[in-house]
């Protein structure tokens, strides 16, 4: 019989946009004297209102160690506000001098694996099936339940962490191959393997905040993952020990990573002049 692979019912919060630069430095170099202070001035204000938005937030990250130097982090209530923090950053003059080196679209999402596999155990066990009318009734509302909860809500509208100001994203996917097909598995094997992923990643509690948003439909990625550490060393402990779970060593693929620090949109403006 052949394995019924449903897919895990998700719960969504904010919109995210991950937008990484190049600085052009041999134009920039060009404004020296009057003109160039005047640029910075412009976009360090609209940065600066980005940054608290009625709901979400926007992130200043120059980056280390990579072919690009900056990259904004946004989250906004609905995908028409993302797009108005994009066009605001485009319309700014200073940004005629930046190249956009790549950009990532998701939403952040938490993934309702074990609820999903327990509603569908209890519709088979009924003698009925997923996606009926009982079932459909029971999904809302359990969701709306896991919706309200402080976990789930910390993950779907996460706050910018004050006390650790290293950032990592990278984007991943589900392997879909002969033999490791992630989306031909049961959801009851789904499940248990992320269950097994989740008590991992809960050993770095305190020490790394992550965000997971959910890119099926907005990118050719699947997932994004944005990191928070005190400690950079962080990263590659937490990525380490997770790629040694099952899920990630037969299922993961894994795109560029991203290193930096968050900074003070005048900080980084100001850091632009050249010397």
């Amino acid at each position: 019989m052949d394995t019924i692979a449903h897919p895990p019912e998700t719960v969504e919060g904010w919109y995210a946009l991950h937008q990484i630069y190049r600085v052009d430095r041999a134009t920039l170099r060009e404004w020296i004297g009057d003109a160039l202070p005047e640029l910075q001035r412009s976009a360090a204000t609209a940065l600066a209102e980005l940054a608290s938005p009625a709901a979400g937030w926007s992130a200043v990250v120059p980056l280390i160690g990579s072919g690009a130097d900056v990259m904004f982090v946004h989250f906004r209530e609905t995908l028409d506000e993302l797009g108005e923090a994009q066009r605001r950053l485009a319309s700014e003059p200073l940004f005629e001098h930046l190249d956009v080196v790549y950009s990532f679209l998701s939403v952040t999402e938490a993934g309702l694996y074990h609820l999903t596999a327990e509603l569908a155990k209890q519709a088979e066990d009924r003698g009925g099936t997923v996606g009926d009318a009982e079932y459909i009734v029971a999904l809302a509302e359990r969701s709306r339940a896991e919706r309200e909860g402080a976990h789930v809500r910390r993950r779907i509208y996460p706050p910018l962490p004050r006390d650790m100001p290293y950032v990592c994203f990278y984007p991943m996917s589900k392997r879909r191959q002969p033999g490791q097909n992630w989306y031909a598995l049961s959801l009851d094997e789904r499940s248990r393997l992320m269950q097994t992923h989740g008590v991992t990643g809960r050993r770095y509690a305190g020490r790394v905040q992550q965000v997971v948003t959910g890119a099926i439909g907005f990118d050719a990625w699947e997932w994004g993952v944005t990191l928070f550490a005190k400690d950079p060393l962080d990263f590659k402990r937490l990525v380490t020990d997770m790629r040694f779970d099952e899920v990630s060593a037969k299922y993961a693929e894994f795109g560029d990573f991203y290193v930096g620090r968050v900074s003070e949109p005048g900080a980084w403006v100001d850091s632009l002049s050249p010397t």
